[in-house]
């Protein structure tokens, strides 16, 4: 399914989603189930259907991230399965090092300035790779796309990282 077509947008990383946001809440409206209480099964199986395709695309739409795995999967790459690892070995050691600074937080003076520390240095790259990210789907070749895959499961773990940061600030206001 081409979610962009569905919504009426182009097929690129780069949407508005003002026109994404008025757009989904039209069709939910007029695909939403409560419509067709009083049609047949065919036709109810069928709104509710339509419904859950509208609402798939919203939330693959609406984020960046699964809005660039969704463009890449319509040139014919699909990373929802996947279990490919990078090969970056700059980028693994990065990954190394805000793995070991996530666990030293813990024995830090100031744990939650810690956590913050590494949250902020955190978000500034994460802030480069989707800018980079966007560039290189601009380019529809396939040295592109193999390099925004690669841009993409950056993106998933530092998102992952980003998610244990939190959770690791929130134990820390439960102490």
């Amino acid at each position: 399914m081409n979610f962009f077509a569905l919504f009426g947008l182009e097929a690129s990383y780069d949407i508005d989603t003002t026109k994404l946001a008025a757009t989904y809440k039209s069709l939910a409206q007029v695909t939403h189930p409560d419509k067709f209480s009083q049609s047949g099964g065919a036709e109810k199986l069928m709104a509710v259907q339509k419904n859950a395709q509208v609402n798939d695309g919203y939330q693959v739409l609406k984020n960046p991230l699964s809005r660039a795995e969704h463009l890449l999967s319509l040139r014919g790459i699909d990373m929802q399965h996947e279990t490919k690892t990078l090969q970056d070995p700059s980028f693994l050691m990065q990954q190394m090092e805000w793995r070991e600074s996530l666990e030293e937080t813990s024995n830090a003076a100031d744990p939650e300035a810690a956590l913050a520390a590494l949250d902020a240095e955190l978000a500034i790259q994460t802030k480069l790779q989707y800018s980079q990210l966007a560039d290189i789907l601009k380019a529809d070749t396939e040295q592109a796309n193999l390099d925004a895959a690669n841009r993409i499961r950056k993106l998933k773990f530092m998102e992952k990282l980003h998610r244990e940061i939190e959770l690791k600030e929130d134990a820390l206001l439960d102490d």
